[in-house]
This record gives structure tokens, C-alpha cells and sequence, in this order.
């Protein structure tokens, strides 16, 4: 029982110590998985050798069974736990949607909430992914507060260059 214990808790303590450092120790079995896609990921195997671990020591101590029976009880319980860990990892890596970046916003229309002066910036209200975002905004002329803006080009991560839209 001791040592289903043992696997447990070290399948527990790896799973911890690879979401504290998030990857770093991903890199170890990078060599090992040939082309099996993230089924000898970490999450996979910690998942697997905890619920072996916990699961012998359970079967072990509530019916007093060997040591084979307690090893094929949480082999099945790691199994499914691997299987579980594997596809819900696979959803969320390969979820198939990019992630939005600023060059998306070219193109796209907002307001402007601080009017933009000639010689400054401003500040305008533009949609990312769904998400209201406010971006500093330059314009080659004065543009006033309230007035709809097409976004011509990302000067930085936060600003924008905006011309208002003619109608």
C-alpha cells in the first residue's frame, strides 16, 4: 500500500511542479513521444500515475487484495484518467480558432471617445475578437469624439492610425 502511495503522491507532486513551471518540464519527454501527438505528454503520464497510485492504494486497503489485483484496478483507473487528460488537452491546444492579434484591427471600424487633435492622439473604442478594446489613435487631421473611424494602420501594440468614415 505504501508504495501506491508513493506513486500517487509523486504523480500529484509532478502534475503541481509542471503547472508551477509551466512547460519547463514538458521538455523531458519530448524525445519520447514519436509522432504519438501528446499522448506521453506530462499531464498524461502524472494523471496516470496518480490514479494508479491512489486507486491500488484504495483497492488495497478497502478489500485487502494483492498486490496484481491492486496493480490492474489502477491501471484501468490510469488508463482512464490518461485518456481523459489526453483529449482535454487536445481540445484545448487544438481548438482551431487563432488568437487575435493587433494586425486583425486593420480595416475594422470604432468611435473615437477622446477626440483625436492634428498633432496628438486620441483615443478610440475598437472591437478585438468581440472584446471592446480602447487604443491611443492618430489622425492625419482633427477628428471629433463620437465620430465613426476605420483603423488604416497599428502604429504599436496600443496605438492605431484611424481616418473617419465617409458616408
Amino acid at each position: 500500500m505504501v508504495w501506491f502511495l508513493g506513486l500517487g503522491i509523486i504523480g500529484a507532486a509532478l502534475l503541481a511542479l509542471s503547472l508551477v513551471f509551466d512547460g519547463v518540464l514538458e521538455g523531458v519527454l519530448d524525445g519520447l513521444g514519436g509522432g504519438l501527438d501528446g499522448v506521453l505528454s506530462l499531464p498524461v503520464i502524472t494523471g496516470f500515475l496518480s490514479a494508479l497510485g491512489f486507486t491500488g492504494a484504495i483497492v488495497t486497503g478497502t478489500t485487502g487484495a494483492g498486490t496484481g489485483i491492486a496493480t490492474g484496478a489502477g491501471a484501468v483507473a490510469g488508463g482512464a484518467v490518461g485518456w481523459v487528460a489526453w483529449r482535454f488537452g487536445r481540445a484545448l491546444l487544438h481548438d482551431g480558432a487563432p488568437a487575435p492579434r493587433g494586425e486583425d484591427l486593420t480595416g475594422t471600424s470604432g468611435s473615437v471617445i477622446t477626440a483625436i487633435p492634428a498633432d496628438g492622439y486620441g483615443e478610440v473604442l475598437l472591437h478585438l475578437a468581440g472584446q471592446p478594446v480602447k487604443y491611443a489613435a492618430r489622425a492625419a487631421s482633427p477628428v471629433a469624439r463620437g465620430t465613426e473611424v476605420w483603423v488604416e494602420s497599428l502604429l504599436s501594440a496600443t496605438s492605431v492610425t484611424v481616418r473617419p468614415v465617409e458616408r
